[in-house]
């Protein structure tokens, strides 16, 4: 990763949040985009001095996405990556939820992916080896009882990611998703108390993969909707 430029949406959250120092770790230089104002502490630090912090940008916005792409490139002259780790869950059944629920999940999961790839676009073929990683589910695979509204956005993202593949493919940009299953994070440690942590999926281990189809290594592999379920 020595050297490209990579921009996380979402950088800001659990699993963004170390996805942008594992990047930064690796060489890269990291853009964080997010919707909150202020990074968590110590995070653009270990990012580095070069790391741009963009706080506050709507992504469900195509207006507010597209000026956030335009700042990475004015500030590091490209970019290589853009992994859309953005987006946010509910749990409801329907007939629990109104319309306010579905379109929440989608504006939430599925737009921004869309607005910040959109914008990405000619960066990354430019680029010559761009990459785009979204974050699905695997629980949009086989939706359970009650995960309607977030599964579907998700199902979304996966078919954006298999049709952004085959629309890029000719362009050197490769366009893949990771499917985790329940991520090891101090919200969902608090929502499933009684649940085996050691089985779920660590931030870290999700990161690697993510990371690897980030890399030049991943130049083969497009169109891929790769489970990460840890031992779930």
């Amino acid at each position: 990763m020595t050297a490209r430029v990579v921009a996380i949406t979402g950088a800001h959250g659990a699993l963004g949040s170390v996805v942008a120092k594992a990047a930064a770790e690796q060489g890269a230089r990291v853009a964080l985009i997010d919707h909150g104002q202020h990074p968590p502490p110590g995070l653009v630090e270990a990012c580095g001095a070069e790391a741009l912090t963009l706080g506050g940008v709507d992504l469900t916005d195509a207006a507010a996405a597209g000026a956030a792409i335009d700042a990475v490139v004015a500030r590091f002259g490209g970019l290589d990556v853009l992994i859309n780790i953005a987006g946010g869950f509910t749990w409801q059944t329907l007939a629990d939820s109104g319309a306010d629920s579905w379109t929440a999940m989608f504006r939430i999961n599925l737009l921004t992916a869309t607005n910040a790839s959109r914008a990405a676009i000619p960066h990354l073929k430019a680029s010559g080896a761009g990459r785009i990683v979204n974050i699905g589910a695997n629980g949009a695979v086989k939706a359970a009882a009650g995960m309607g509204p977030y599964a579907a956005a998700k199902a979304g993202v996966h078919r954006l990611t298999e049709s952004l593949a085959e629309e890029l493919k000719g362009d050197g940009v490769t366009v893949n998703a990771v499917l985790p299953s329940i991520i090891d994070t101090p919200v969902n440690r608090l929502d499933l108390p009684d649940a085996d942590f050691a089985t779920w999926v660590s931030p870290v281990e999700l990161a690697a993969v993510i990371l690897f189809l980030a890399s030049p290594q991943a130049s083969a592999v497009t169109g891929a909707l790769i489970p990460v379920t840890g031992r779930v």
